[in-house]
């Protein structure tokens, strides 16, 4: 069982479980979405005492604060007891665009050369880690969701709105993955 857990699941079948999911949300009458909770927990807080934005009835959205916490604990888990130590399998093509802007690939998810404490001291450390969140937050709260929200719920219910997002999303990563990603390295 966990030889088979612990491998990368094929589109055909987490594409239906996702679909399960979305079905089962709908019905309930639920949105899927992951920044939102942020605004559930300060809302938990008690932070809709002095902003209005936090004044909502928090408790009904506890199920996304319970999924939330559910997948950190399994990033953990898998990340410690399901990791076989293998590096992240990554196509050659990709490897080489690292290496041309000077990126050496380690084998991690992120790699440590640009994701480290030391680097938060230098420029282009800002640039990635500060302003690269504070830019990927206001997005998120401008675009009203963030990807997996958009992509997964909205466009599951047909939201025009929510296919501006993607589109703006896409957009997105190919400008900063094709223009701004190589000035900045």
């Amino acid at each position: 069982m966990i030889d088979y857990i612990s491998q990368p699941w094929a589109w055909y079948v987490s594409g239906p479980v996702i679909a399960l999911i979305m079905l089962l949300l709908l019905w309930a009458g639920g949105e899927f979405g992951v920044s939102s909770t942020l605004r559930t927990f300060c809302s938990m807080s008690g932070a809709g005492r002095k902003i209005k934005f936090f004044d909502f009835d928090w408790r009904s959205q506890l199920w996304n604060v319970i999924f939330v916490i559910g997948a950190v604990i399994g990033g953990f888990f898998s990340v410690n007891y399901l990791n076989d130590a293998q590096p992240l399998a990554l196509s050659q093509a990709t490897i080489d665009d690292l290496n041309q802007m000077g990126i050496q690939f380690d084998g991690h998810l992120a790699p440590e050369e640009i994701f480290n404490w030391e680097i938060m001291g230098t420029p282009t450390g800002w640039i990635i880690i500060v302003l690269g969140g504070f830019l990927i937050g206001f997005g998120t709260r401008w675009a009203g969701g963030c990807t997996s929200g958009h992509a997964i719920s909205g466009l599951s219910n047909l939201q025009l709105p929510s296919l501006i997002a993607v589109i703006g999303f896409f957009a997105g990563g190919l400008l900063m993955t094709h223009f701004l990603f190589p000035l900045i390295f």
